[in-house]
């Protein structure tokens, strides 16, 4: 069995893979190779928090392991703000929101997300589209907003509440999938 030991002396991070140059391995006995290594990058993965007015919108580092609020837009804005941010990043999957009762039966406003699923589909149909439970996700977020000690006019400010469902929707999803 060989045992190498390595040291990578450049790493090139491009947007659609990493490149590592100049690495080296040695074995015991002395002698040394050069590699060139190309390691494909992940895509982001964003969450949507889907509303009939406002969307809050969530998105993965490239690496797939932190959750942060992207933005809040318009609903009526959010298929162009997907085309567009898409052009301009990678991403791998589209995670939605799936809001449900209680006793485990769809919530009045899964009407408008279907709508809106079909017209994702048709707009941007090589991205694929995964659903997640986000029962409890606004009082989640309306806590997280009073913990991290945010003044009540703050905390008013619905946008910021959406972004931050988002972020749930969007680490619930990373952590039952990871």
């Amino acid at each position: 069995m060989n045992n190498f030991s390595g040291i990578v002396l450049a790493m090139i991070l491009k947007k659609d893979k990493i490149k590592v140059q100049n690495v080296k391995f040695s074995d015991k006995r002395g002698s040394e190779e050069n590699f060139i290594v190309s390691l494909p990058t992940m895509g982001r993965i964003i969450a949507i928090d889907y509303g009939t007015k406002r969307t809050g919108l969530a998105v993965t580092d490239e690496m797939q392991i932190i959750a942060s609020g992207l933005t809040t837009v318009d609903t009526k804005d959010l298929l162009v703000f997907l085309k567009d941010y898409i052009v301009s990043e990678k991403v791998d999957k589209i995670v939605v929101g799936l809001p449900k009762q209680m006793d485990n039966t769809a919530s009045e406003s899964e009407v408008y997300i279907q709508k809106f699923l079909v017209k994702l589909a048709k707009t941007i149909p090589d991205i694929p589209v995964e659903r997640v439970d986000e029962r409890f996700t606004s009082k989640m977020a309306f806590q997280t907003m009073i913990d991290s000690g945010l003044k009540k006019k703050q905390r008013q400010n619905k946008a910021l509440v959406d972004e931050i469902s988002a972020t749930l929707i969007l680490q619930s999803y990373l952590a039952s999938n990871f």
